[in-house]
């Protein structure tokens, strides 16, 4: 009898330990997934902190330099499409994250042009809102490239810890995938080239 209790004790104290294991891995796996999701949400945060701000260095610009109409046209219509496109933490796949990326490169790519017509005409470089809009859209940038690198520090992060043994089986049996980085757009790794 005494040694059925022990046993049944033993069992019971292992099933308890795995039992709190399991539950500390699913745990820490659930903190790590919203870590990375609310990464993600600061970066769209930042990318529309940048669409919000178009407008105004837009009408700003059209004042000074209405005949580049092109060129502002450019940028409202690249603003509308990058505002267009949502990710959602469900539904993060790398293709969605490309078109994603790919939208927020034209509407980078129209912004510099903009600020190429600011440099090619002195009155509106030197008006006091146009420099604000440019501190403003450069600050922009900056915390977008923060907030891409953080967040993709909390995917490398959660990634890493779903993919562990033997985490990797719980992670597996209550469907923790794996997510997508940020990664640089195509042509990135050349400098741009800057005409005026």
């Amino acid at each position: 009898m005494k040694k059925s209790l022990i046993t049944i004790i033993v069992i019971a104290v292992v099933a308890l330990g795995l039992f709190s294991w399991a539950t500390g891995a699913y745990n820490s796996m659930v903190e790590m997934q919203e870590k990375a999701t609310t990464s993600l949400a600061n970066v769209q945060s930042a990318y529309q902190r940048r669409a919000d701000l178009i407008p105004n260095l837009v009408e700003t610009v059209k004042g000074y330099a209405a005949h580049e109409k092109e060129t502002l046209e450019g940028v409202v219509n690249a603003r509308a499409k990058a505002t267009s496109i949502n990710l959602e933490a469900g539904e993060l796949t790398p293709e969605k994250l490309q078109q994603f990326q790919a939208a927020q490169g034209e509407l980078s790519s129209a912004l510099g042009r903009l600020i190429a017509v600011g440099e090619a005409y002195p009155d509106l470089k030197a008006n006091e809102n146009f420099r604000e809009l440019q501190v403003q859209l450069e600050g922009t940038e900056n915390r977008i490239n923060e907030a891409r690198n953080k967040y993709n520090t909390a995917v490398q992060d959660y990634n890493v810890t779903i993919r562990r043994f033997p985490k990797n089986i719980f992670a597996g049996m209550f469907g923790f995938d794996k997510m997508t980085k940020f990664e640089a757009e195509a042509g990135a790794e050349k400098a741009p080239e800057v005409k005026f």
